[in-house]
């Protein structure tokens, strides 16, 4: 098939990209705007495929948008492009209704007009694909799941601008009869995660010596997913999921915060050991928790599991640890990233 995939030079979208090239027979079309947290070194090593090819483009230009879909003629669009850190979303909110709300509602549009203008064959065939975060649920407490049909609760800028856009892609479902799926993921992690992100933020500033700054008690509990599981959940869903259908993707794996930074370190006094001798842990520093902070996000996966066969391959022991070599591996990926202060802490409104 022919994937015509928005954000595929950030974190989830490029390895969606790699995967759908290294692993497929599918054409992909990457479309990005390359902002801050998106680069095209993510997707160097398959770029060289005559299945690949790439165009800087704005999810909120429609006229581009247009031409892109008008060219390529994908049988699948699978919409990755949005802004998605809860702590800039704080600190500057405007950015993520734009590119996620209406950024969203002209991609609807444009896959619209583009679906109507398909013969019967091609349009049945066709897919919108929207890809969104378990944060629009809200904050759970000690016990429970966040099922597909939980409420949507949603706490932060960030997490009620992907409301916003889960609620048009539904909509454009309901009023216009356009194809559409939705995927609702938990936090993920793995190579190529912009260092801003609690995993590789604990990484790189641990190997400089560096504070590691930790909200509150650290005891905020997140299902962590390791993102190659993550993209092998979205080919399954948009190849044989059902038309209209929310499948949630979690990767059973709640762990706090705290024990999150600590497993780090440990992995780091192992791999590679502090020239003092002392352990990493020692840099965990407490810091003023963000505002609205919410306290447990867990998934319950069952539908796509039952539904679609999908299950998490790595466990978040075997998956940290590939995370953590990869980084020690990558150095001249992200050190040029942290030059640029992507390691600054925001969220502090």
């Amino acid at each position: 098939m022919r994937i015509f995939v928005t954000g595929g030079a950030g974190f989830i979208g490029s390895a969606l990209v790699r995967h759908l090239i290294e692993y497929t027979s599918h054409e992909v079309f990457n479309f990005d705007k390359l902002t801050y947290a998106g680069t095209l070194s993510t997707v160097k090593r398959v770029a060289q495929s005559s299945r690949y090819r790439f165009l800087q483009g704005d999810i909120c230009d429609a006229e581009t948008v247009r031409a892109a879909i008008a060219e390529f003629r994908p049988d699948i669009v699978t919409h990755l492009a949005a802004e998605s850190h809860v702590d800039r979303s704080i600190d500057g909110p405007g950015a993520f209704v734009q590119t996620n709300v209406v950024g969203t509602y002209v991609m609807l549009a444009e896959a619209r007009a583009y679906w109507l203008s398909l013969d019967d064959e091609a349009k049945a065939a066709f897919r919108f694909h929207h890809i969104s975060t378990d944060e629009v649920y809200g904050s759970l407490g000690d016990a429970g799941l966040f099922t597909e049909e939980t409420p949507y609760d949603p706490r932060s800028p960030y997490s009620a601008s992907k409301a916003g856009s889960d609620h048009l892609v539904s909509a454009w479902s309901h009023t216009y009869g356009l194809p559409v799926l939705i995927t609702n993921c938990s936090n993920n992690y793995g190579p190529y995660h912009f260092p801003e992100k609690l995993i590789p933020l604990m990484i790189v500033k641990a190997l400089a010596g560096e504070p590691l700054p930790l909200y509150g008690a650290g005891n905020q509990v997140r299902d962590w997913l390791f993102v190659e599981d993550h993209v092998r959940a979205l080919q399954a869903v948009f190849e044989r999921g059902a038309v209209g259908r929310t499948y949630n993707v979690g990767g059973h794996n709640e762990k706090q915060n705290i024990e999150v930074v600590r497993t780090v370190c440990a992995i780091l006094d192992r791999l590679h050991q502090r020239e003092d001798g002392k352990n990493y842990a020692e840099q965990i520093t407490s810091v003023a928790d963000r505002p609205g902070h919410d306290k447990r996000y867990a998934i319950d996966a069952t539908r796509i599991g039952d539904e679609l066969g999908w299950q998490p391959q790595e466990t978040f022991e075997s998956g940290i640890e590939k995370t953590v070599r990869w980084y020690l591996d990558n150095e001249a990926w992200w050190r040029p990233l942290v030059a640029a202060k992507a390691t600054e802490r925001r969220g502090i409104a």
